[in-house]
């Protein structure tokens, strides 16, 4: 595959230091006791992993799935052989796939990027995704890569962090860069607007659209906690992004801390970080598939539309 941190097509550089990144997931994985520190993405892959089960929702069982940067497992864990029958874990970091939780349905690892799935077209009845794809240096190719790999009336299902994810963080730690350095730099990585994911999912040969948004919001003791979290002790949510400061001096630090509490602090002295979630489904085109009616064939107007409320209230008199 190419080169980390470089898009295919124009060839040019993307947001994301790649190489970084996976050196992070790998160093996350190997800290004592990971479990502790993956609550979001337990919470998140219940969901990812169903979104109220894949069988439950689509009414069948799926023979063959895959698993779009899965980590250590945390959809995988909630499927079941009357979900799936086997499933294929793909993730950048080893050392997340080596410690993987159990999962009572057969699966196998593969190291590779999102971007570049291995895998021949029309190869999995189901794709699953939960909070990986935010990294990925072109989202509009991870998702023609997924579609690619979907057999036709396959499904995609999955979970990605949304444009509004800790704005807390964001916004105290610009208003103390201003305020002591005269400038500031992204120290947490940009992420996609709900308004384009719908767009970006039907581009890529996505239909049968469903887009959905959630918040979840986590009360910490203060700033430094919420970072610490994020960094490579927890959830390995480090910034990778090529133009991100390296160091942050301690007194923009400590301004930043004291900017959160007073603006967002909760009355009993913790911090909240919210994260928004977008949930997600697309379906791989198929014959057998409902199929919008073609424009004209109405036999019934707007106009006449207008006549319903009165219809109604006369029949209720």
């Amino acid at each position: 595959s190419p080169p980390a941190g470089v898009s295919s097509g124009s060839g040019a550089q993307g947001p994301f230091d790649r190489r970084l990144k996976r050196k992070q997931k790998n160093w996350a994985a190997l800290q004592p006791e990971p479990a502790k520190c993956d609550y979001l993405r337990e919470e998140v892959g219940v969901a990812a992993g169903g979104w109220g089960g894949p069988s439950a929702r689509c009414g069948r069982t799926f023979p063959l799935a895959l698993d779009v940067g899965s980590g250590r497992g945390y959809i995988a864990q909630h499927l079941n052989k009357e979900m799936v029958e086997k499933l294929i874990q793909v993730d950048i970091a080893e050392n997340a796939l080596k410690n993987a939780v159990e999962s009572e349905i057969p699966t196998v690892s593969v190291i590779a990027d999102e971007e570049f799935l291995p895998f021949k077209e029309d190869t999995f009845d189901l794709v699953v995704s939960s909070l990986s794809l935010h990294w990925v240096n072109d989202l509009p190719r991870a998702f023609r890569e997924i579609h690619r790999v979907l057999k036709p009336d396959g499904v995609f299902i999955g979970a990605m962090f949304g444009g509004d994810t800790l704005y807390e963080l964001r916004c105290s730690l610009q208003l103390a860069e201003l305020e002591r350095e005269g400038g500031f730099s992204p120290h947490v990585s940009p992420f996609t607007a709900v308004s384009d994911l719908g767009h970006l999912l039907s581009r890529a040969g996505f239909n049968t659209l469903t887009v959905d948004t959630d918040e979840i919001q986590v009360n910490y003791p203060g700033l430094f906690e919420v970072m610490e979290d994020l960094q490579g002790k927890c959830m390995g949510e480090s910034n990778c992004s090529w133009n991100r400061k390296p160091l942050l001096h301690r007194g923009t630090m400590l301004a930043a801390a004291a900017i959160y509490r007073e603006i967002y602090g909760n009355s009993d002295g913790s911090v909240p970080a919210t994260f928004q979630i977008y949930y997600m489904i697309g379906w791989k085109f198929h014959e057998s598939q409902a199929r919008p009616a073609q424009r004209g064939s109405a036999t019934v107007s707007f106009g006449d539309l207008a006549k319903i409320d009165g219809l109604i209230s006369t029949g209720k008199k």
